[in-house]
């Protein structure tokens, strides 16, 4: 009966209504059944490759606070050979001194200074670019002064990887676990990234990765001319330096429980707006296919919200906006279930029901202020 009712349906705006909602379903099954469901079912392969000398480089601007408390377990490591490096960058708070008395307490660690010049600015890449020069390691781990590595098997865990053929490899940054609504969409935001660049990179399309945890040879960052290609975009110290070094052969990722950093998550929610205002202004400087690729899946996660929701209004309809909504979620779930298990993630799977069809919304307010109002340069 309820098919002769639908099959009956003269209206054509209803027929074009389900049609777009047929194909959405479609592109957000293939996203998650063939791309995302990688993570969950990734196996890095086994290594049996010495440990290899490494050097961790950290940039650090009026980070005195963050410096003092995470510096000790970037420098406490279960590893033979490495160094720290930090480049402090132009601080004018106590950095220094924190700095100096790092350096008599620990014999791996090393720092280096860029005098403030009021004639002079530059952004991360100028600091990181410094720190890199200076690494005494071919091969070098990159996070940031707000983080910190969650066992002190992070450099064995990332650097597992490195050979011949991998040079570069890409970690996850997660944030801390808090009370409040903030942190929920925080740490969510954060998950569903990882699950989209993870899963590509697995698949051989790498287009980005975090400052906070990620890996490269000193070799492969000179034979690209270090950020020379977007030196002028404030931001993509990281991500933009991903999309132009990898390959379908030199990419590998590592996102096991040793591998992790964290990092204090964004106190106010004007804060992390700013935070991804920086963070998506260098995503227009993508390769067109990982644009493509990132724009499909918003795309069609917006058309499958909107026109289900848009079937819940009409007469014999209803019914299959419901079935659509019930039957994407179940798929949604087992796979964010499984990546949360991966990525060591806890109560997020009940709010993602919500953020999932809202967070393509903030994201495209984002957009939208990065076009009306650019951000003022200043250190990333």
């Amino acid at each position: 009966m309820i098919f002769d009712q639908l099959y009956n349906t003269s209206d054509p705006v209803i027929w074009i209504i389900a049609g777009m909602l047929a194909f959405s379903l479609l592109i957000q099954f293939i996203y998650y059944l063939f791309i995302y469901a990688r993570v969950p079912g990734h196996r890095s392969p086994k290594t049996e490759t010495k440990p290899i000398p490494v050097s961790v480089v950290i940039c650090a601007r009026n980070e005195a606070e963050n410096l003092s408390k995470n510096l000790p377990r970037f420098l406490s490591q279960e590893y033979p050979e490495y160094e720290v490096v930090v480049v402090n960058d132009c601080s004018t708070d106590h950095t220094e001194e924190v700095l100096m008395n790092m350096k008599v307490k620990y014999p791996n660690f090393r720092y280096t200074t860029i005098p403030q010049d009021n004639k002079f600015t530059h952004g991360k890449k100028l600091a990181l670019t410094v720190g890199i020069k200076s690494a005494n390691h071919e091969h070098m781990l990159l996070s940031d002064a707000d983080c910190y590595p969650s066992t002190d098997q992070w450099i064995r865990s990332m650097t597992r990887h490195f050979s011949k053929e991998t040079e570069l490899i890409l970690g996850v940054g997660k944030y801390e676990r808090k009370r409040g609504l903030l942190n929920i969409i925080v740490r969510y935001e954060t998950l569903y990234t990882a699950m989209q660049y993870l899963s590509f990179a697995i698949r051989g399309k790498a287009y980005m990765g975090v400052g906070r945890n990620m890996a490269y040879k000193k070799e492969l960052f000179y034979r690209h001319k270090g950020f020379a290609s977007h030196l002028k975009v404030l931001s993509g110290d990281d991500d933009l330096f991903v999309n132009e070094a990898t390959t379908k052969k030199n990419t590998a990722v590592e996102f096991s429980h040793g591998s992790l950093t964290l990092s204090s998550p964004p106190a106010s929610f004007n804060g992390w707006f700013k935070q991804k205002k920086r963070h998506l202004s260098s995503s227009k400087y993508y390769r067109f296919s990982s644009k493509f690729r990132l724009g499909m899946e918003y795309f069609t996660r917006i058309l499958f919200y909107s026109s289900s929701i848009f079937l819940l209004f009409t007469e014999h309809w209803k019914w299959v906006g419901i079935g659509a909504l019930v039957l994407l979620a179940l798929v949604r779930m087992l796979i964010v279930k499984l990546t949360m298990q991966r990525l060591d993630e806890r109560d997020l799977l009940l709010p993602s029901l919500l953020l999932d069809p809202l967070m393509p919304l903030i994201l495209a307010a984002v957009w939208i202020a990065n076009y009306i109002r650019p951000r003022e340069p200043k250190w990333n």
